[in-house]
C-alpha cells in the first residue's frame, strides 16, 4: 500500500511519502517553492510537513483564508501576485497543504501561472484524499456556483499520509466519506457493504477504504480523463448535491453545508430517482436513506425551497444542449449516465428524502 501509478502522476501514501517528494525536489532542481496553505493546515499541518522535507531551496508560505466561501478567482488573483511579488519563474514549484478548496484553487493557480508551472497536491482532509486531489480536476467557484472555472491538469505528485486526519474535526471527517460511500454506491458492492456498520470502523480500516475508494477514482479517470463517457459515474448524487450545497451557500437564512452533507441528500435523491426511472430495487434505496440519515442525521429543506434548488440545475457542469443530465443506479455497482428527469419526480425525490 505504497503507491498508486496512474497514467500522469503518482499518488503515495502515509510513510512511503516523503522519500519520493524529496527525490522529485532534488531531481527537478526547481529554483523556489511556494507551499500554499490555510489558517488551519497552517498551524496544524505545515510544521510536521516541514519537518520531512528535505531541501535548501526557498521556500515561501502563502496563505489564504479557509472555506469553500474563498474558492474564487479573487482569491486566485491575490495568489496569483504573491507569487509574482516573490519571484515565481517558470521553474518554481507550488505545493498545495488542505482540503478540496486548497487542492482545487491550488492547482488551478499553478497550472495557470505563466502558463503552467509544476505543484504537488497534500490533502489533509478525508474528502481531498478520495476525491479532491486525485484525478486533476482544478478550479474555483462562480458566485456560489460550484466548480464553473478551471481546467483538467495533473499535479506531478499526491501525497496521501492519513496521520493529517487526526487534526479532522468529525464533520469533516463524514463529509469525506460521503465520496466514499459514493464509490462503492457506483463501482462495487464488495466495497459499498464494507459501509454497512459505518459505528465499527476503525482507523486501520480507513487506511485501506482510502486506498481502495483512490484506486477505484484511479481506475475511472485513467479510462476516462476528460469527461466523456465512465467519469461521469462519478457525478453521482452530485447533480442534486451541488444544487443544494449551492442554495444553502447563498442562502443568509440557511446554515452552509459541506460538501458530503449535501451530496449524502444527493445520493438519496438520485437513488429514489433511480427507482422510478431505472429499476433500483425499491428496498435498496430505503435501506440506503436510513443509513446515510443514522450517520449523517436529516437537513430540513421546504416545499417551497424545492423550485430555488431545481432551478441551480441548469447551472450543472454535465448539462449539454439544455438538458439537465443525471447519473442514476440501476444496481449497486452499475451506474446509467446522462438520464433524463423530469421535474415532477425530483420533487417526489425531495418529499421521499423529507419523510
Amino acid at each position: 500500500m505504497d503507491s498508486i501509478t496512474t497514467n500522469e502522476c503518482t499518488i503515495h501514501f502515509n510513510n512511503a511519502c516523503y522519500k519520493p517528494i524529496n527525490k522529485h525536489i532534488k531531481d527537478k532542481n526547481f529554483s523556489k517553492i511556494f507551499i500554499l496553505v490555510d489558517e488551519n493546515t497552517h498551524e496544524f499541518c505545515l510544521p510536521y510537513f516541514l519537518e520531512r522535507l528535505e531541501t535548501d531551496i526557498v521556500i515561501e508560505i502563502i496563505e489564504i483564508e479557509s472555506g469553500e466561501i474563498n474558492k474564487t478567482i479573487d482569491t486566485c488573483v491575490g495568489v496569483w501576485n504573491t507569487l509574482s511579488d516573490l519571484d515565481a519563474d517558470r521553474k518554481s514549484l507550488v505545493i498545495n497543504i488542505g482540503g478540496g478548496v486548497i487542492t482545487d484553487l491550488g492547482g488551478f493557480v499553478a497550472c495557470t501561472f505563466k502558463r503552467g508551472i509544476a505543484y504537488i497536491n497534500i490533502p489533509t482532509t478525508l474528502l481531498s484524499m478520495v476525491d479532491a486531489s486525485v484525478g486533476g480536476k482544478t478550479g474555483v467557484d462562480l458566485g456560489h456556483l460550484k466548480n464553473q472555472i478551471g481546467v483538467i491538469s495533473n499535479p506531478d505528485l499526491v501525497l496521501i499520509d492519513t496521520k493529517y486526519l487526526n487534526t479532522l474535526p468529525q464533520n469533516q471527517m463524514r463529509s469525506g466519506l460521503a465520496e466514499m460511500l459514493k464509490h462503492g454506491l457506483i463501482s462495487d458492492e464488495i466495497y459499498w457493504n464494507k459501509f454497512k456498520n459505518l459505528s465499527k470502523l476503525t482507523l486501520d480500516d480507513l487506511d485501506i477504504l482510502i486506498y481502495e475508494s483512490v484506486l477505484i477514482k484511479k481506475n475511472v479517470v485513467e479510462n476516462d480523463p476528460f469527461e466523456d463517457n465512465l467519469r461521469k459515474t462519478l457525478n453521482f448524487g452530485h447533480t442534486l448535491g451541488h444544487a443544494i450545497e449551492s442554495f444553502f451557500l447563498s442562502n443568509p437564512n440557511k446554515t452552509a453545508l459541506l460538501h458530503g452533507e449535501a451530496i449524502v441528500i444527493g445520493m438519496i435523491l438520485a437513488c429514489y430517482i433511480s427507482t422510478e426511472l431505472a429499476g433500483f430495487p425499491k428496498q435498496t434505496t430505503i435501506d440506503i436513506k436510513n443509513l446515510f440519515i443514522d450517520y449523517y442525521g436529516k437537513v430540513k429543506i421546504n416545499e417551497n425551497e424545492y423550485p430555488e434548488i431545481i432551478e441551480l440545475l441548469k447551472y450543472d457542469k454535465k448539462n449539454n444542449h439544455g438538458n439537465i443530465n443525471f447519473v442514476l443506479l440501476e444496481s449497486i455497482g452499475n451506474p446509467k449516465i446522462d438520464c433524463l428527469v423530469d421535474d415532477k419526480i425530483i420533487v417526489d425525490a425531495f418529499r421521499f428524502y423529507d419523510n
